[in-house]
């Protein structure tokens, strides 16, 4: 039996399958102990099974993305090291930032040293502010970590208790600007996702579940929980991704659909191309960061059944904010989910409790109960509308969509809206109309997310990075070097040497994998001129597993 949970900002999910199916579904509130939750969604869709029976846990979550979209993240104290080039003024983010002397060239060799006073200065500094974490990212570090290591051995010998992030074991890609964001973005959520990951082992602990237990990457793959530690940040968009997944599985083979998933505190949103999810061709995009995370081509839109109503006079605003539940289940005033009860869409909390909260918004703008109730949701169908009408731009700009169009022999859009997650009963229909599209809710819909992270699989990745006039290769994952026996090694050779690490990584972890299903994620190729001549390349090759299902459970899929 395999069990697949989702943690959101307003409700847990989760599903229990085995070789039949689905075989029991849960949802209860996300409270701040997160470990109540956990144990009271388990409860649920165990229903007295034992846990030993249980051989695989996935989770998904969307706290890392609530996390940055409502600027509840930590502050995070940016130490730069960009070296000579691009104007210091292009690295000034919403963070206290610090420039400091020093520089590693592309080949990874010191040019500049450090200034070791420059440092206590800087660390003095964010320290009076009351800083406890800092970031420490070099424009080279993948190629030479040594400047970043002793920044942080200075940092630590004046505040012992910092938490301290390095740039070069974040990501091992050269795009500094993004390397910056991810960093800052893993050392500002780290200690919260710990208490996640703590939250998670303990209650499978205290329901004797001895599991394999994973966590759900925005690229769709699973990492075991425990080595997904380091980098809280790859679970951005960890729940749509879920979403996405849970939708691949829930529709038939094959479909082409737009995913709308709308939650308490956020909509997801997403594209499935010919039964696979559309790949982004860049990192992660967060409130206009872009990261160095593989992901999916999603968006996390701030706006959800939870959303806080604000009057103005005859204005209504649905805030991009909550202040916690629904008035209808208890909470501080008015949201979406009061809406969609007072007009019946929605089966969820006190239908009393949500007159009142509608006939306050009339009362405030001059409105009946009902008026009020249908303007809030018009304006959150109009924002999640606009909003996929803008992602419709960005995704044509990626290549398989382009892919995707050139086979279809005309330009057209997906035409069919899939609504999933708690909200999908009340607006879906409202937002495929305004799409001149099909709507479609599946079974399963309000667990889409907790089915997504059930079905996916683990992903193995193998980063290959040669300098062939230095004459080794390395392999980032393992930590080891190795000598070029080929002087006339080139980039085809590079690409074959990382599919066979991975092959042999794929064995030793018992995965059914054919070479020609290995995917090509990143080829780069950099020359090496002295006086005019190439007297060498560097290469960067990463290679990964396909991403795989579990299972199947739509109309035309069965169990596992």
């Amino acid at each position: 039996m395999y069990i697949g949970i989702d943690v959101g900002g307003t409700f847990t999910d989760a599903v229990l399958l085995d070789n039949d199916g689905v075989r029991a579904t849960a949802k209860v509130a996300t409270r701040d102990d997160l470990l109540s939750s956990l144990l009271d969604v388990l409860d649920k869709v165990m229903d007295n099974i034992s846990g030993h029976k249980i051989k695989r846990v996935v989770l998904s979550t969307t706290m890392i993305t609530n996390l940055i979209l409502e600027n509840k993240y930590d502050p995070v104290g940016l130490i730069l090291i960009p070296g000579p080039g691009v104007s210091h003024n292009n690295f000034m983010y919403n963070a206290d930032t610090k420039i400091i002397s020093g520089a590693i060239d592309y080949r990874g060799r010191e040019i500049a040293p450090l200034k070791k006073n420059e440092i206590a200065e800087v660390a003095n500094d964010l320290a009076e502010k009351k800083y406890k974490k800092a970031a420490v990212i070099g424009k080279f570090s993948p190629r030479n970590k040594s400047h970043e290591v002793e920044v942080a051995k200075i940092l630590e010998e004046f505040y012992p208790g910092w938490n301290i992030e390095l740039g070069h074991r974040v990501t091992g890609q050269l795009n500094y600007p993004r390397r910056i964001i991810s960093t800052m973005l893993t050392c500002a959520s780290k200690e919260k996702y710990k208490y996640f990951i703590n939250s998670v082992l303990n209650a499978l602990e205290k329901r004797d579940i001895d599991a394999s237990v994973f966590m759900l990457k925005a690229d769709g793959g699973t990492v075991p929980i425990k080595n997904s530690a380091d980098g809280p940040v790859e679970t951005i968009f960890s729940g749509p991704a879920a979403s996405t997944v849970g939708v691949q599985a829930l529709t038939s083979a094959g479909e082409t659909e737009v995913v709308v998933d709308i939650g308490g505190t956020t909509t997801d949103l997403a594209l499935i191309l010919n039964g696979q999810p559309l790949i982004s061709s860049q990192g992660a995009s967060i409130k206009n960061y872009i990261t160095h995370v593989r992901t999916l081509s999603v968006r996390s839109v701030a706006v959800g059944g939870d959303s806080k109503i604000e009057c103005s006079g005859e204005q209504i605003v649905v805030c991009p904010r909550r202040e916690g539940q629904p008035y209808c289940l208890g909470g501080p005033s008015p949201t979406p989910t009061d809406a969609l009860r007072f007009l019946g869409l929605t089966e969820l909390g006190d239908k009393s409790k949500a007159e009142k909260a509608m006939e306050m918004i009339g009362g405030i703008t001059g409105r009946s109960s009902e008026e009020a109730a249908e303007k809030v949701k018009d304006l959150v169908v109009d924002t999640i509308t606009r909003e996929i009408q803008d992602m419709f731009y960005k995704w044509e700009q990626e290549p398989a969509y382009r892919v995707w169009e050139v086979l279809q022999r005309s330009k057209e859009k997906p035409n069919i809206v899939i609504g999933v997650g708690g909200g999908a009963a009340g607006f879906i229909k409202q937002i495929a109309f305004r799409l001149d599209a099909s709507p479609l809710i599946p079974q399963y819909a309000p667990v889409a997310n907790a089915i997504g992270a059930a079905v996916s699989m683990p992903i193995l990745q193998v980063t290959l990075r040669a300098d062939t006039e230095q004459g080794y290769y390395s392999i980032e994952e393992e930590g080891l070097q190795y000598k070029i026996k080929d002087q006339k090694f080139s980039e085809g050779e590079a690409v074959d040497l990382a599919c066979e690490f991975l092959d042999k990584k794929a064995n030793a972890n018992s995965f059914n994998m054919g070479q020609n299903e290995i995917e090509v994620i990143r080829r780069e190729t950099f020359n090496m001129v002295r006086g005019f001549v190439t007297t060498g390349k560097i290469y960067d090759i990463c290679v990964q597993t396909p991403r795989k299902l579990l299972g199947r459970f739509g109309e035309k899929g069965g169990g596992k």
